[in-house]
């Protein structure tokens, strides 16, 4: 006799699951991760507890403090925080220009081009442009001489030294923030600032105490994101100082590829105070997307 359900009609057996294949799609992506991020972390964090006979040491982190290294760190933070800060604000700026200003929409449409372009625009052809432009024979360089009488080398400036590469960074910096921040403003809603005007609120005002406390998130966010942007870069910097430069990138460099400094475990030292450094920023830069993303909902 077969059992029934309290309405009479035989009890309905689970069906088997069926096994799906859609998984399959994720295999490149987690074979690339582990080749190219889990395993070289692996190395990175064994490597920097050993020193160049390969026997375990906690010298390499002590040696972080020295005078070099912190240096270096300092300067790389310093250079990240001058263009994060100032490429944000410039770049907020321009982008409320372009969607708040009623730009036509050719102008507007190539600006934000050319802020996808010199968004990505870095590394050795980034610096070469700038050599060519501000170097002691640039084309910029030559004009003010010539025409003004201007030799901005003879007043202490010089394209290869610290505040030469905050400028050469600050040409990427604040395009990326035009183009993250575009879409925050033109994201405002138009009901908010009707609201304002129609309670007697002027734009300053609907600025103050709408707008800003809405957009800060994504603001701080985006900047964080310009300051892992710089503190990461090596490339620029190499070309651009010869590696003279003492900021953490370049010392790192020279720590692993052999040179007179050569000490391996040193340099996956300090690789590791760059991962910790970037991962608070990332940690931080999540937080603020959070808060940010309340107001699109």
């Amino acid at each position: 006799m077969t059992a029934t359900t309290a309405q009479g009609a035989p009890p309905v057996r689970p069906g088997r699951r069926r096994f799906s294949w859609t998984w399959l799609g994720l295999v490149p992506f987690f074979v690339f991760a582990g080749l190219f991020l889990l395993i070289p972390t692996f190395y990175l964090v064994v490597g920097s507890f050993q020193d160049n006979a390969g026997q375990l040491t906690l010298q390499n982190y002590v040696d972080l403090g020295t005078p070099q290294v912190r240096h270096a760190f300092l300067s790389s933070l310093e250079i990240s925080i001058v263009t994060a800060v100032l490429g944000g604000a410039f770049g907020f700026l321009l982008a409320y220009a372009v969607i708040g200003g009623g730009l036509p929409g050719p102008l507007r449409a190539g600006l934000l081009t050319f802020s996808g372009v010199a968004s990505n625009f870095a590394g050795v052809p980034l610096a070469i442009a700038f050599t060519f432009t501000l170097g002691r024979i640039g084309l910029l360089t030559i004009f003010l001489k010539n025409v003004f009488g201007i030799d901005i080398y003879d007043n202490g400036f010089t394209l290869y030294s610290k505040i030469g590469l905050e400028i050469v960074y600050f040409y990427f910096q604040f395009p990326l923030m035009v183009l993250i921040m575009a879409p925050a403003i033109d994201g405002l809603k138009r009901e908010w600032r009707e609201a304002a005007e129609n309670m007697g609120g002027s734009s300053a005002q609907y600025w103050r105490y709408v707008a800003l406390p809405v957009l800060t998130p994504t603001i701080l966010g985006t900047m964080i994101l310009l300051f892992g942007n710089a503190f990461g870069a090596q490339a620029t910097a190499y070309q651009l100082t010869g590696g003279t430069l003492p900021i953490v990138t370049l010392l790192l460099s020279a720590q692993l590829r052999g040179d007179v400094l050569n000490n391996v475990g040193l340099g996956y030292a300090m690789a590791m105070g760059m991962v910790v450094i970037m991962g608070l920023s990332i940690i931080l830069y999540l937080w603020l997307q959070r808060r940010a993303a309340r107001w699109q909902r």
